[in-house]
């Protein structure tokens, strides 16, 4: 008996193409030694195909409707836009978005997207029995699209929930060490140990699917009327051009102690400069503080998202943390100044944006993703940023001197 023949029957047994295991056969790598054993070896090839199916991809065909699955921060969902781009490309599905209700002007003009649901987080401030119904609500509305493709691009229970009591063939997840009753994926998606952009990371749910990566670009479209209104604004109070500060986030850890120095900078300059920022009560607040007694355009609180986006392509030069503004700013390729600290800047930091400067401190354990030094919600990696150390400052007096000249 030859050596093949004494292997043959074990090995079929243990790789049978029946295991729970067994890879779809809809793409496969050239085996060369099938090809020298010939076609009358052709059922030898067959039982080994496992060896040669490198991953499950899907029938485009099939595919008539997708629900692509954000359920995270206005900048999280913005960063997430690429996903839309390629999938209407590979496609010819009708494409939606399940999202958080505030992030719903990221998404509403994208020509990209045929549909979005929104969720509003004012739900969960609901008794338990209220919730609960609301929740069922959601699950039924998916249930009902006949969806025969979601992609869940956050890891978290809502989406994990969601796909897990849709009809969809093609559930597409993060792979997790947690054990969750409801985490049911037909295909995962492993997230690197190394650092990677977010974007990245976001196309890597269609390159598992074999999808080409064809357009990496972030899409934010303005309404005219927003746009307008942020032109009226200028045109109103003669503002040509500006310096526009947006130093806060909802987030305390991520604000930077020094925007105060930059604004009068600028101000010694006689240059014009808008501060705006969210309009949650913590905001507004830390915002009054930091501008007292100073000549700035304040409109803190008074732009929605669209107008926001109007302020940023019109502005001479942002000033910002890493925050949503940040990552607007990048969509229209602005020259930007962003001071991150505990966020990672490689994961976070600019996208497909020359004209981006990210500041960091080298303090060595940054990024360590905490809510400030010891949970204190304050960064000592930002806080012990010198604007004069970083050249800011410098390098605006110098270029000022030479105009003076």
């Amino acid at each position: 008996m030859s050596w093949f023949k004494a292997v043959k029957v074990p090995i079929m047994g243990i790789f049978s193409k029946n295991q729970a295991f067994s890879l779809s056969n809809n793409r496969r790598i050239r085996n060369p030694l099938a090809l020298a054993m010939g076609s009358g070896q052709s059922n030898i090839y067959s039982r080994f195909r496992f060896f040669m199916e490198y991953t499950n991809y899907i029938d485009k065909k099939n595919i008539k409707k997708i629900l692509v699955i954000k359920c995270r921060a206005l900048g999280d969902v913005l960063l997430s836009t690429p996903v839309f781009t390629n999938l209407k490309n590979y496609f010819h599905a009708e494409i939606d978005a399940f999202i958080y209700s505030d992030s719903l002007e990221i998404l509403k003009n994208n020509q990209y997207i045929n549909n979005i649901i929104s969720y509003d987080l004012s739900i969960k401030k609901l008794n338990f029995f209220k919730k609960i119904v609301k929740e069922i609500k959601f699950i039924l509305k998916v249930r009902k699209k006949n969806y025969d493709l979601i992609i869940n691009l956050t890891e978290g229970d809502r989406g994990d929930i969601l796909a897990f009591f849709s009809k969809a063939k093609y559930k597409i997840g993060q792979k997790s060490h947690k054990k969750k009753f409801f985490k049911k994926f037909t295909h995962l998606v492993k997230i690197p140990p190394t650092k990677r952009h977010q974007v990245e990371l976001h196309l890597d749910f269609l390159r598992v699917l074999n999808i080409p990566i064809y357009n990496k670009d972030l899409i934010f479209n303005i309404s005219k009327s927003s746009e307008d209104n942020i032109l009226n604004y200028l045109k109103k109070n003669n503002i040509e051009k500006y310096i526009l500060i947006h130093p806060n986030t909802r987030w305390q850890f991520k604000r930077f102690n020094k925007f105060d120095k930059i604004i009068k900078h600028f101000l010694n300059q006689n240059k014009k400069v808008i501060v705006v920022s969210g309009s949650s009560k913590s905001e507004l607040e830390y915002i009054e503080d930091l501008i007292k007694g100073l000549d700035v355009y304040n409109i803190s609180g008074k732009t929605n998202i669209e107008e926001l986006g109007a302020l940023i392509k019109y502005a001479e030069k942002i000033f910002t943390v890493d925050s949503f503004a940040f990552h607007l700013s990048n969509v229209f390729k602005k020259k930007v100044y962003a001071f991150f600290g505990p966020t990672c800047d490689i994961k976070w930091g600019g996208w497909q944006n020359p004209n981006c400067k990210v500041i960091t401190s080298k303090i060595s354990c940054r990024p360590c993703h905490m809510d400030g030094c010891g949970g204190s919600k304050i960064s000592q990696c930002l806080n012990s940023i010198e604007l004069e150390n970083i050249g800011i400052i410098d390098i605006e007096k110098k270029l000022h001197a030479k105009v003076l000249t």
